[in-house]
């Protein structure tokens, strides 16, 4: 049966179960979620729901750290924390058919579990982060195959980090069952479009959706009953689940260049292809027009005042791209939202749906951008898809030159380069515990 194979599969993989290749991706997940979660730690957002965590999740008997924070919470407290603290700078891995990220709240709910329960061996960690990209993969999977609206990715990470709990708990399968039932009911079942049009810090859900799926496995631990999961136990999604364990859907995870949403990356590659090819200056630039699919039309803010705005908007990634010729931290925050030459060019987008484009998506995310210059002329893309995808991956060193972008300014070369090496060699030691103490030791907060 679907729901046996899917909690056998939770319960019992074991880590000489992985190939070595997906071994290799969870490493690249895990290095490419830390540095996210390092530079996530320094935004407005990450501090309001630390304190938050403080103050309401306390510790109790179990005592998980805060990321690069230090202070002690609950676990469910810390993965809470921990999901919106990485989801607070949009630069995380993510799967093209479930329109969202696994590794967002799989790790922080990881984390959480693996102080709290002294987990410090490598290779069941490393085995534990498999189990959840593949659970919430294919239950984000379901979930979109099985409803009409678009729920955000704490809709269905839920239950993959119920499953990391009962397995790290130790349930029974009866039990497992129950935890990922509470968390399909209980997940967050939030529309992302909304969080589209009115970009605020509620983001992708995914740490509301680690906190239920964590609790869903504390309760049926408890004897609280929640049984069925249907996005992983109905028969009209049984497709998805037949193949657990013989297709890695960690293999199809891409990774980001730019920490802004997804479906305004390719706008930002076609215009770092039309500098790099064409040499024009954006003060030779009259305005922008970009053709595009309809999600992505709708991240249509010209002018961002907060950092989620600047995430979620296409026009000011494409702006700041063309004045800067970069997009990272630096575009996303407070002082960019004050350069002239980004706002003018942010305002002047013009943005229009493409048919053929909508055909291909969510399989193929495409964009066309056309400049039109000061003179009259126009220098136009080709069809354009962003980098990172599983068909043109990002190699190794860049993966680690973007760990970089973003953790060196925060915690400084040494501590980033300690994980980096730490990352890179996990295998079998028993070293999780200094993983954990290197993502979570506090430091000054940078922005207050």
């Amino acid at each position: 049966m679907t729901r046996d194979k899917a909690v056998e599969f939770a319960l019992g993989l074991a880590y000489d179960d992985i190939p070595d290749d997906v071994r290799s991706v969870a490493r690249r997940c895990l290095l490419d979620l830390s540095g996210v979660a390092i530079a996530g730690s320094q935004t407005p957002v990450s501090k309001v729901v630390r304190d938050h965590a403080v103050a309401h999740f306390g510790a109790g008997d179990l005592g998980a750290s805060l990321i690069l924070d230090g202070r002690l919470v609950s676990p469910i407290g810390a993965a809470l924390a921990g999901g919106m603290t990485i989801d607070s700078i949009d630069a995380h891995d993510g799967h093209k058919l479930t329109k969202g990220h696994a590794g967002c709240g799989v790790l922080p709910t990881l984390l959480a579990q693996a102080e709290a329960h002294d987990i410090d061996d490598e290779s069941e960690f490393l085995t534990l982060l498999v189990v959840g990209y593949e659970l919430a993969t294919r239950a984000g999977m379901a979930l979109h195959q099985t409803v009409p609206d678009y729920h955000t990715s704490g809709a269905w990470v839920a239950i993959a980090c119920a499953a990391l709990g009962a397995r790290i708990l130790g349930l029974d399968m009866h039990e497992t069952r129950q935890a990922l039932g509470i968390a399909e009911y209980h997940g967050p079942r939030s529309q992302m479009m909304r969080a589209i049009d009115h970009p605020t810090m509620v983001k992708d859900g995914s740490g509301w959706g680690a906190m239920a799926g964590l609790s869903a496995a504390y309760l049926a631990a408890d004897g609280f009953t929640g049984a069925p999961a249907l996005t992983v136990e109905a028969d009209e999604v049984a497709d998805l689940w037949a193949d657990l364990g013989e297709r890695w859907r960690i293999r199809e995870q891409y990774f980001k260049p730019y920490p802004v949403c997804r479906w305004a990356q390719p706008p930002v590659e076609a215009v770092l292809g039309l500098l790099r090819d064409h040499g024009a200056d954006a003060d030779q630039i009259e305005h922008l027009e970009i053709a595009s699919f309809h999600e992505a039309i709708r991240l249509a803010t010209s002018q961002p005042t907060t950092t989620e705005e600047a995430q979620y908007s296409l026009p000011w990634a494409a702006a700041a791209a063309t004045v800067r010729g970069k997009v990272g931290i630096e575009e996303i925050s407070d002082p960019a939202f004050n350069d002239p030459e980004i706002v003018r060019l942010a305002r002047s987008v013009v943005m229009t749906e493409e048919e053929g484009y909508n055909k291909l998506f969510p399989d193929r995310r495409f964009a066309r951008v056309t400049m039109v210059l000061t003179d009259g002329s126009r220098i136009i893309s080709p069809d354009t898809e962003a980098m990172g995808d599983p068909e043109a991956p990002l190699t190794d060193d860049q993966l680690i030159s973007k760990f970089q972008s973003l953790s060196e300014p925060v915690v400084g070369e040494g501590r980033a380069a300690e994980l980096i090496d730490l990352i890179a060699s996990m295998d079998s030691g028993q070293r999780t515990n200094e993983y954990v103490r290197l993502l979570t030791a506090p430091i000054q907060d940078m922005w207050n």
